[in-house]
């Protein structure tokens, strides 16, 4: 089904209609898009290690993609800071000609993020949004995607601020109801894009029925999992084509470096991004790789503390504020309560808190002391934002009403402190409030 998606996508981009699937490039992307890059190696360079397959998720999030380093056995991969590679001959290499293309630490990375997301294929890149933006010129103009209506705010400003510019359609909908979603696929359809738990509302969506409908429609589905990472949720076992992350945010869990990374199952599809990838060249230094490499070998040990923290902060806030006024998950009294039981094997540190006005969300925001006031989110510190002014700066005013952003509103981020600390700072910072 993943084949016949990709083919009856470059068959629309071709003829401008439906018809059988024939030797058209894939992905809605322009017939002169090579439909299959030649290379030397039997298999992608960016293809994971067969035998990384086996263990606990705990053991791949260590081992996989990493070999000793053959010069010296060092246990650690090691930083590559090369830009090009010493050439035996005219055609003849050891695999790697040019950094923007392959680079030994960022390839570690990329394998073991794609072994833990159930991938066979990943590809880094120097942002979550660079990751974006790459995975969006795999669209040419004309080409149509369905959107769900609360992203982002900086999915929202590359799509409206950019790519409609450039001849993308994009139609935004409440993901959560299947029927609406199926409702705004049109001919010209391309792909189903969805963040699940949203940002920063933690509203889901229900992948298996968006992957029904993706198949229906042949469209690719494309689902950022950075709130949940593949600990807690791994949509490519749902019938996604594409799964993506800001690496920046729980992947490397430290909050010192800036990263994107795309996985995905299909060799075709995996020819086009790293096309692209080289071609673009938003990729990622070889160090920012080694941070989020060393990142994701402490990536299950920190969600697990991230969740336990995160339900008992949403309890101590729920019975505070009022189960109505704290949007988490976790919580029975959550819409969505039953299908991250479902689809989730945890629930996580994100949350979100109705204070009722923007006076109330600044005092709070000025009293935490152990939580930060600061962009970003998945570090081991508790940070907190006011989302309708950072996160969603961005987006139009009606838009944010539209979607059922106030200014009243604040997101948490529980780190891995003590929990005891975390309840106990927002306790004195909601007094009066």
């Amino acid at each position: 089904m993943h084949d016949r998606r990709l083919q009856r996508a470059g068959t629309l981009a071709a003829t401008g209609n439906a018809g059988s699937a024939n030797d058209s490039p894939a992905c809605g992307c322009d017939a002169s898009f090579p439909l299959h890059l030649p290379t030397d190696d039997p298999e992608p360079m960016t293809r994971i290690y067969d035998e990384d397959l086996t263990g606990g998720f705990a053991t791949r999030a260590i081992h996989a993609g990493q070999r000793p380093d053959p010069v010296s056995g060092a246990i650690m991969t090691p930083l590559y800071l090369t830009s090009t590679y010493v050439q035996e001959s005219i055609g003849v290499n050891k695999g790697y000609e040019y950094a923007r293309g392959k680079n030994p630490t960022r390839q570690a990375l990329e394998r073991n993020v794609a072994v833990l997301e159930g991938g066979t294929h990943g590809f880094a890149f120097g942002s979550g949004m660079g990751c974006l933006d790459s995975i969006m010129k795999l669209f040419r103009a004309g080409d149509h995607i369905v959107c769900a209506e609360n992203v982002y705010g900086g999915t929202f400003r590359l799509f409206d601020r950019i790519l409609k510019h450039m001849g993308l359609s994009f139609t935004y909908v409440d993901t959560s109801d299947p029927q609406r979603v199926d409702e705004a696929m049109t001919p010209t359809t391309r792909a189903l894009l969805v963040e699940t738990p949203t940002n920063p509302l933690m509203r889901l969506t229900d992948l298996r029925a968006m992957s029904e409908i993706a198949k229906r429609h042949q469209v690719l589905l494309i689902v950022d999992n950075t709130f949940a990472t593949p600990i807690y949720q791994r949509p490519l076992e749902l019938g996604a084509d594409i799964v993506w992350h800001s690496t920046t945010k729980y992947i490397n869990g430290h909050s010192d470096m800036i990263g994107g990374l795309a996985v995905v199952l299909e060799d075709d599809l995996a020819d086009r991004l790293q096309f692209i990838l080289n071609a673009a060249g938003a990729v990622p230094g070889p160090f920012d790789a080694w941070l989020a490499l060393r990142g994701t070998k402490t990536l299950p040990l920190r969600m697990k503390q991230h969740d336990l923290n995160g339900r008992q902060v949403a309890d101590f806030l729920a019975g505070r504020l009022g189960h109505e006024r704290v949007i988490y998950p976790g919580l029975p009294s959550h819409p969505h309560h039953e299908l991250a039981k479902r689809q989730m094997s945890a629930f996580g540190g994100m949350m979100t808190l109705e204070l009722g006005t923007k006076d109330n969300a600044r005092q709070f925001l000025e009293r935490v002391k152990v939580f930060s006031l600061a962009e970003s989110l998945g570090g081991v510190e508790s940070l907190t934002n006011h989302p309708y002014t950072m996160t969603h700066g961005s987006v139009p005013a009606e838009v944010k009403d539209a979607m059922g952003l106030t200014e009243g509103m604040v997101r948490l981020s529980c780190g891995i402190e003590d929990a005891e600390d975390l309840v106990a700072d927002l306790e004195q910072a909601l007094v009066g409030i």
